[in-house]
């Protein structure tokens, strides 16, 4: 597996890679989930480039962008154990050489609700590296996790309004054996926490399972799983994150904090009339 730190390296590793390139964007502290994305990335290309870069413009001010955790030789050892052909580590100053950017990619509408309503400038920063990220490697796949939903509808309608001749796969969320989804913020929760962390895939499957109830049934169900916690947001959206349809396909998506960690989470679910 070839590692590059510098753009330099990144485009002489890209030069010897073989076939059609999927990429792989991760911001470190690798999980089964994050290695989920490049077994997916591995069934769908030639070759697979994952990204290791925590991107400082998608973090809010009072988030954790120094706290944020950070281990890359492990992540490393984890991406050659996972089948990566090359890895890119870039340094800030090699995403962005010239300081932040001071135009980035605007999300529209859907950027302030949900995460973007507790997050201002979250989506923007998100859009913004992805698309440069996109246009430096021009991969012909990009992989996303479905834990973060709005990350991914959000960048597939980039793709497609920008014309970044990407295609954008999202890869089912990965869960440990009690239901929570793997996410890199788990290792800020306490033995307690943990536990009711649970509450959020509780309250999916509740939710999901009222669905033959209606949209009315589903929320009444999830959101009796989560008394007690600090729900940010349970809303039941369309696949698109538009309103909720009277039946078939839709979204139920949950924020809540926990302890020290702010936790998404999501399920799709299909509504009877």
């Amino acid at each position: 597996m070839r590692v590059a730190h510098s753009r330099a390296e990144l485009a002489e590793t890209i030069a010897r890679l073989p076939g059609a390139l999927a990429l792989a964007p991760t911001m470190g502290a690798l999980h089964d989930g994050h290695l989920a994305l490049i077994a997916a990335a591995r069934r769908s290309a030639d070759s697979v480039l994952v990204t290791v870069f925590v991107n400082p413009l998608q973090f809010g001010p009072t988030e954790d962008l120094a706290a944020y955790p950070r281990s890359l030789d492990a992540d490393l050892a984890a991406c050659a154990r996972a089948g990566a052909d090359a890895v890119w580590a870039p340094a800030v100053a090699d995403v962005y050489p010239d300081g932040e950017p001071t135009v980035r990619v605007d999300p529209g509408p859907l950027g302030s609700e949900l995460e973007g309503s507790s997050r201002p400038g979250h989506f923007s920063g998100a859009l913004t590296v992805v698309a440069r990220l996109c246009n430096l490697i021009r991969p012909a796949l990009a992989v996303f996790g479905e834990k973060d939903y709005q990350q991914l509808v959000l960048i597939r309608r980039m793709a497609a309004d920008l014309e970044l001749g990407v295609a954008v796969a999202g890869v089912p969320t990965v869960r440990e054996p009690d239901g929570l989804a793997l996410s890199s913020r788990n290792v800020y929760l306490s033995a307690d926490d943990r536990v009711r962390a649970r509450s959020l895939a509780r309250a999916l499957r509740a939710g999901r399972a009222a669905a033959p109830g209606g949209a009315a049934a589903v929320l009444a169900a999830a959101a009796a799983e989560l008394a007690g916690l600090d729900v940010d947001y349970l809303e039941l959206r369309d696949p698109e994150l538009g309103p909720p349809p009277r039946r078939g396909p839709a979204r139920l998506l949950v924020a809540a904090r926990v302890g020290r960690a702010r936790l998404i989470d999501n399920t799709e679910v299909t509504l009877a009339p």
